[in-house]
């Protein structure tokens, strides 16, 4: 008896840590918009209606919490990125995943620097690992095919290429015009890896 009501106890502190955890990601989301991820932590924690404790147990670090903000969209461009691996055209396919994902990366000013950059340093915690070596994967996949096609650059190198969008998502990010620089400078470098046999 004694156990069944720790249980049934136990229950709405497991259901309040888990609603917790859902307010502080989306009043991330919606902070991150609209400051950068250098966002104060104390205000979302505010916003979330949680004391700032509960969000460092929820999210000991910034890049925690930056994290568990984009993973579902990881996961979507992993997703893009192998539907796209049966694209008619090799060159068109790898082109529109790398504008998803210099997208991605605009998506939050400071991101390029923060996450990308991590996992380009092959920062290892939890979730940056799995996430951008599934998006290194997918990358490396949708290169490997247009190369192995002929319409891009033989040496294209998949670490150097993603490097680039995040260098590009940087130089934008603080333009009036944020996208449309973007774009423009993955113009340039979609021109530099296209080969001129197609």
């Amino acid at each position: 008896m004694a156990a069944g009501r720790e249980q049934r106890v136990g229950r709405p502190k497991r259901a309040d840590a888990r609603r917790n955890r859902e307010a502080l990601v989306e009043q991330a989301k919606l902070a991150f918009a609209e400051s950068g991820v250098n966002a104060s932590l104390d205000e979302i924690a505010r916003r979330a209606g949680v004391a700032g404790g509960t969000l460092y147990r929820h999210f000991p670090t910034r890049l925690d919490l930056i994290e568990a903000v984009l993973a579902e969209q990881i996961t979507e461009l992993a997703d893009l990125g192998r539907g796209l691996s049966a694209a008619e055209d090799e060159f068109e396919g790898l082109a529109t995943w790398l504008r998803a994902t210099l997208r991605h990366c605009l998506t939050y000013r400071g991101l390029s620097a923060t996450v990308m950059t991590s996992a380009l340093d092959h920062d290892t915690s939890g979730l940056a690992s799995t996430c951008h070596a599934e998006l290194f994967e997918v990358g490396d996949a949708l290169l490997t095919r247009a190369r192995q096609a002929g319409t891009i650059a033989p040496d294209a190198d998949n670490a150097d290429v993603l490097k680039m969008i995040s260098a590009m998502a940087w130089a934008a990010e603080d333009a009036p015009d944020a996208q449309g620089q973007a774009d423009r400078l993955l113009a340039f470098l979609l021109n530099g890896l296209r080969t001129g046999g197609r």
